[in-house]
């Protein structure tokens, strides 16, 4: 664990990025991610890491600045071209985040990566973590859930056009406006949903609040597909994994159908955000969202006194 009394979100807590102060008014967010394809089409790959990547700032209240590319590739198999169009659909989303590409470092690997090391900043006061939390607040998800459990399905050939168009603009889209727009109402904490799925990331704020969380089932936005692809068995390791972990400190209602289970656990890739706002707030937040491009945007659940570290399925 690493002292310093300008670190201000470090590694000793599971949260979206590290935070370190510069001055009293501004503070680093620096963060990175990088992972192989997900689908098909190497551009549309390059946009959906380079969102990815620049959750994690968002998900802080931040503005990103800057960006470096992380590239593994199999230079002797695929053509450079390939490379090249990865590189452009990040760039693409780089200029929506309205930042700035500075570099990045390129290896060859047998297996394709790329991804983005990211850096931004905010005021040290408006910080957002998962630890913020309070008792009686709302809890606000900000996109729908089981894009992993479709690139899953895409992966045996079982996914059609239309769907995969759908969930590859889902997972290219920033929470950029989500951001402005839990900053603008005032949130108390926040996090981004991603490989622990909606229960893992949901568990990891009750646990660094200190306060319970209850999940309604029902208010939960879900891609209507979803749900069948799951009853296929499309569902990915990750999601099991994701149930296994939560399993200890979870209490899941028994009429709730199980595979609607796989798919709050269903691991994402840059998915929604999940916010905590007082009770006071939370319509309010809602129809911003729904303002600022955010047409799924749901209340799906409440803050408790306790136990902490305890998660509700209702």
């Amino acid at each position: 664990m690493e002292k310093d009394p300008n670190l201000l979100v470090g590694i000793e807590v599971s949260d979206d990025a590290g935070v370190y102060r510069l001055t009293p008014d501004i503070a680093l967010i620096q963060t990175l991610d990088f992972f192989t394809p997900i689908v098909n089409d190497p551009k549309d790959f390059g946009r959906i890491a380079a969102a990815n990547a620049l959750s994690d700032v968002y998900a802080m209240g931040g503005k990103p600045l800057t960006a470096m590319n992380i590239v593994c590739f199999p230079i002797k198999e695929m053509d450079r071209s390939i490379m090249r169009s990865i590189i452009d659909g990040g760039l693409e989303i780089i200029h929506k985040a309205e930042a700035v590409m500075v570099g990045g470092h390129s290896v060859e690997d047998p297996e394709l990566k790329y991804g983005l090391s990211v850096t931004g900043v905010i005021h040290p006061e408006h910080l957002l973590t998962n630890a913020g939390a309070q008792p009686g607040d709302r809890l606000i998800l900000t996109k729908p859930l089981g894009t992993g459990i479709l690139t899953t399905a895409l992966k045996g050939k079982k996914l059609d056009e239309r769907i995969l168009g759908e969930i590859t603009e889902l997972m290219a889209t920033l929470n950029k406006d989500a951001a402005e727009a839990m900053t603008e109402v005032g949130a108390h904490a926040c996090t981004d949903i991603t490989g622990f799925g909606l229960l893992g990331h949901a568990l990891e704020m009750s646990k660094a609040s200190k306060v319970g969380v209850l999940l309604y089932a029902s208010e939960i936005p879900i891609i209507a597909e979803a749900m069948n692809f799951a009853a296929m068995g499309m569902i990915p390791a990750g999601s099991y994994s994701n149930q296994t972990f939560c399993a200890p400190c979870m209490d899941i209602s028994s009429g709730i159908d199980p595979l609607l289970v796989d798919i709050l656990a269903d691991a994402q890739t840059s998915g929604g955000l999940l916010i905590s706002v007082a009770e006071s707030k939370a319509n309010t937040l809602v129809q911003k969202l729904r303002e600022k491009n955010t047409p799924a945007a749901s209340v799906i659940g409440k803050v408790l006194e306790g136990p902490a570290g305890f998660l509700q399925v209702r």
